[in-house]
């Protein structure tokens, strides 16, 4: 295949997937989680349960745990579950809901979050789903703030072969879906 062909490809798959994505981010936002895993062409696998912390501090690093020893949040709620297509392509995804005192807190927490290399939450392991262990290197990562929550999601290929933008995408979505 040409270069040029090349490109027309991943231009088409690109809308493609933008497309997908701004339907599940819709359906998501109508509370029809299964309907926006469906529209991205996925389908939840596996979910833990809710894990809830109080401690932030003890499930966090970087500048963003230095974040929380200064300005501690209310609650830590996380949850680990996979998705996966019809060819076997899985991929494991991270949500962590953290919740401040004030919306301004979370508008800092979130500008920090939001800058690659300052830490993170830590992700569950996705040995709580029966499945090796994934490192959440945050490259495919989406972050929400809603009032005085910010919604942290990261996704990673467990299996098959996901593109970066695949990935991004999944996170994003991920990280609008209400709080178990």
């Amino acid at each position: 295949m040409s270069g040029a062909a090349n490109t027309a490809v991943r231009n088409v798959a690109s809308r493609n997937l933008k497309a997908r994505k701004t339907e599940a981010r819709r359906s998501v936002r109508r509370g029809q989680v299964d309907d926006a895993w469906r529209r991205m062409g996925l389908r939840r696998m596996r979910q833990s349960d809710k894990v809830a912390a109080v401690d932030c501090v003890a499930h966090s690093f970087g500048e963003v745990r230095d974040f929380l020893v200064r300005t501690p949040c209310k609650s830590l709620d996380r949850i680990l579950f996979a998705v996966g297509d019809d060819q076997g392509d899985a991929a494991v995804v991270s949500v962590a809901w953290v919740d401040f005192r004030n919306r301004s807190t979370a508008g800092k927490f979130h500008r920090l979050e939001d800058r690659h290399g300052t830490g993170d939450i830590k992700p569950l392991g996705s040995s709580l789903l029966g499945m090796r262990d994934i490192e959440f290197t945050g490259h495919h990562y989406h972050a929400e703030r809603r009032g005085t929550t910010v919604t942290i999601a990261e996704a990673e290929t467990l299996s098959g072969a996901y593109s970066a933008d695949d990935l991004d995408a999944i996170a994003e979505v991920a990280a609008l879906l209400p709080r178990p």
